[in-house]
């Protein structure tokens, strides 16, 4: 009959710490991902700033080395990515693959002009900068126009301030609702031995010595949850890493591997600070007061 009680109790035992470590993997987890987001937000919004061109369309009569000129100017400058130089003849093949007819025999020849695709990097994607540089490279003689997307860098500048925003607000409010999930998971375990703190204390067990097991168990079960979180993260990013290799999700290894250990270590200092808190509670309170 012992026996069997002894079992029964086990499996209890392992059914409660089971539970513990699925709650805490799992709100660490979505946590940990949260976390990923908030350090890939500006990632992926310079990504798209990145795409926006700014195209410098030449003067026919501009000559061969001054457009050498403005190209090696352009390719050095702090705020160019990369470019891309088309001449006439190809821009005039690429529109009339996308008319599917050839407008230059309508017209007898080509209005199209030479022109620099200007790709820049990020930090300079903005009205202002961008406007600075349209207008530098217009006062060239032999620059005709300079014409990018006005409304898109504003609505993509606006968006990813609000977007920011409120990351960093849901982020808050998770990491709160995180500490409240895990402090109860570890209160309930707690709880259900309340009667052996309770008997431990009464027979002259320090309060020390008593939280001492209590913590380090919990301890372990926050290491456990917290390794199966950092698993679960590592596989979404190997995927998603593969699926969007141009966002370089992997690129910063030291932001990366700070998320990791942050997240670890929130597992292990929730749990210890829980269990802490939790035990006190029981060791202050009197025996009758165990059953309420």
């Amino acid at each position: 009959m012992s026996t069997s009680f002894e079992k029964y109790q086990k499996r209890r035992l392992i059914s409660s710490y089971f539970s513990v470590v699925i709650s805490i993997g799992l709100v660490l987890f979505l946590l940990g991902m949260l976390g990923m987001l908030v350090l890939n937000t500006k990632k992926v919004a310079d990504h798209f700033k990145e795409q926006i061109a700014l195209t410098v369309y030449l003067k026919d009569n501009a000559k061969e080395v001054e457009i050498e000129d403005l190209k090696k100017s352009l390719a050095m400058a702090e705020y160019t990515k990369s470019t891309v130089y088309v001449s006439k003849e190809d821009a005039a093949e690429t529109h009339s693959k996308e008319i599917g007819e050839d407008f230059m025999e309508f017209l007898g020849y080509n209005p199209l002009q030479n022109s620099i695709d200007v790709y820049m990097n990020a930090d300079f994607v903005s009205s202002e900068q961008v406007n600075e540089i349209a207008t530098e490279l217009t006062a060239k003689n032999f620059v005709d126009e300079v014409v990018y997307d006005k409304p898109l860098i504003a609505l993509l500048n606006e968006n990813v301030k609000k977007i920011s925003l409120w990351i960093l607000i849901a982020s808050g409010l998770f990491l709160f609702i995180a500490v409240l999930l895990i402090n109860s998971s570890i209160r309930l375990s707690v709880y259900s031995k309340r009667f052996t703190i309770k008997t431990m204390q009464m027979v002259g067990a320090t309060k020390g010595f008593i939280r001492r097991p209590f913590i380090w168990q919990s301890v372990k079960l926050g290491m456990i949850g917290a390794f199966l979180a950092l698993i679960g993260m590592a596989g979404i990013l190997y995927y998603l890493n593969n699926s969007f290799p141009e966002l370089n999700l992997t690129g910063d290894v030291k932001l990366l591997l700070s998320l990791f250990i942050g997240v670890f270590l929130m597992g292990v200092i929730i749990t210890w600070l829980s269990t802490f808190f939790a035990t006190s509670r029981f060791l202050n309170l009197k025996t009758d007061e165990l059953y309420y």
